[in-house]
């Protein structure tokens, strides 16, 4: 357990993109649910932050695109 934990940290450390992706995927499940559940000015808030780190993560995923020149084979 303890190794699992240490290799998930590790995966979003080497790619802190990763982990703003992984926020808009949860947020936006969270807000597809409220959303369901009639709540939707709370669906909405929630859908907008998603947005925003999707942007983050692709932004960074940009930069990280640009700075290595589109280098083949790094993830």
């Amino acid at each position: 357990m303890k190794q699992s934990l240490l290799e998930a940290k590790r995966y979003f450390v080497e790619n802190p993109r990763r982990l703003f992706v992984l926020v808009f995927q949860a947020l936006l499940l969270i807000a597809a649910s409220l959303l369901i559940l009639g709540d939707s000015f709370l669906a909405n808030v929630i859908a907008t932050v998603a947005f925003f780190s999707l942007v983050i993560g692709v932004a960074l995923h940009i930069i990280d695109f640009i700075r290595h020149n589109g280098e083949s084979g790094k993830p």
